[in-house]
């Protein structure tokens, strides 16, 4: 079951909004609707549903309705029409003792303004909603110092805001979320108004947060680059209606519309494609089992003049190269153990393409890409180059571009 199930929400601003909600279901434009009734459209009967520890990007421009739906997902703002289910129970459906207990216990909500008291210090500003629960004093205080300690402001406790950069108040903000432990973080443009580096920081920042707490996280922006940075998924908003949903890689690669595609169309997709999304599947030999001979033969069936060694579990040993291996066969050994190049270049899955750049142009063999030391695949340049315009097609369950040729062996 998802964490977050949203069916059918929709907001209409103004009085009597069931005129508004007619002229929806009859395919009405959101500025139709403004200049033939006065009514605002926030949200176009959205529904979507976020997975449990997921960070769920919520993006648009202004005016997209991506703030109007992140408070009608806490009941900030009452919906019109439609129901939020958090695990399984519907917000719409709870009184107002209930709705405020979700909201301490399961909910938190970071917004761009830090929004932090002047007077107060640190620590009593991230205790502050613990102290509005009426938890006693020790308890608070311990759990805001491990809230402290998670977002690195530990040994400024005592620091008043002011005395604070812009990202450290931030953080400070992001602590006071943290402090009730919720399921559920909310964050509206929370680094919007952060300087371009504090702000990147800060979003390296959330991503090493996330890998500890495991949150189920909804991340509003205006912001491309931080959309496809973080998010696990990205939801694209437009004039209150959802365009599209998916990874970073699929609206990249499959926009499902012309303004998906133009809000896409200058990304920089080294950015976004990693290792895993652009290697193609490697030609191998088992170290426990084949010799020369079955290595010779593979390299000749598929026309390369080098090969991998695995073993037994998929562990990459190695490379040998076709010349080698005949030489061994010439002589009568069977040890390929013996002619094994070890020294491969590796990555991991998620490593990004723009990372890689400067390893791939400078290694004589592809790069290998390994998780627990096991052979995923292995990168080529013209997979890489495919993927970064666009042309890459399905090869064997892997990514290749068409018209690879092949050099020094292998697909480049």
């Amino acid at each position: 079951m998802s964490k977050i199930k949203v069916e059918s929400l929709t907001k209409v601003f103004g009085k009597k909004p069931r005129r508004a909600m007619e002229m929806l279901s009859k395919g009405k434009t959101k500025q139709e609707i403004l200049l033939q009734t006065g009514l605002t459209i926030g949200v176009d009967r959205a529904n979507f549903e976020v997975e449990n520890g997921e960070i769920f990007v919520i993006m648009g421009l202004s005016g997209s309705g991506k703030s109007t739906l992140v408070r009608l997902l806490n009941r900030l703002i009452e919906p019109t029409k439609g129901s939020v289910w958090l695990d399984g129970e519907d917000l719409a459906e709870m009184d107002a003792a209930r709705l405020r207990k979700v909201r301490r216990e399961k909910m938190s909500m970071v917004f761009q303004k830090f929004g932090l008291f002047p007077t107060r210090t640190v620590i009593s500003n991230v205790e502050y909603g613990l102290e509005v629960q009426g938890m006693d004093k020790k308890t608070r205080c311990e759990k805001a110092q491990i809230s402290l300690e998670l977002v690195g402001l530990k040994g400024y406790e005592h620091r008043y805001p002011d005395q604070l950069s812009g990202g450290m108040q931030q953080r400070v903000g992001l602590a006071r979320a943290l402090a009730n432990d919720p399921d559920v973080l909310l964050m509206d443009e929370a680094f919007s108004a952060l300087d371009p580096l504090i702000r990147k920081d800060m979003q390296d920042e959330l991503l090493d947060l996330q890998e500890k707490m495991q949150k189920t996280i909804i991340f509003i922006t205006h912001d491309l680059d931080e959309a496809l940075r973080i998010g696990d998924r990205i939801m694209i908003m437009k004039d209150g209606a959802i365009m599209q949903i998916g990874t970073p890689e699929d609206i990249l690669t499959h926009p499902k519309n012309d303004y998906v595609a133009r809000f896409v169309e200058d990304v920089d997709r080294s950015k976004v494609f990693t290792a895993g999304s652009v290697m193609i599947r490697p030609e191998t030999v088992r170290m426990e089992k084949d010799g020369p001979r079955v290595a010779l033969q593979r390299m000749r069936d598929a026309g390369i003049s080098s090969i991998y060694v695995t073993k037994r579990n998929k562990e990459i040993v190695g490379f040998v190269h076709a010349n080698e291996v005949s030489e061994l066969i010439r002589l009568g050994n069977n040890r390929l153990d013996e002619v094994i190049h070890t020294d491969v270049p590796h990555v991991s899955e998620d490593t990004p393409i723009n990372e890689l750049m400067d390893q791939l142009s400078v290694s004589a063999v592809p790069l290998v890409v390994v998780k627990d030391n096991k052979l995923q695949g292995i990168i080529v340049r013209s997979a890489v180059l495919g993927a970064l315009s666009g042309s890459e097609v399905d090869f064997n369950g892997f990514s290749t571009p068409s018209g690879a040729r092949e050099m020094d062996g292998v697909l480049y």
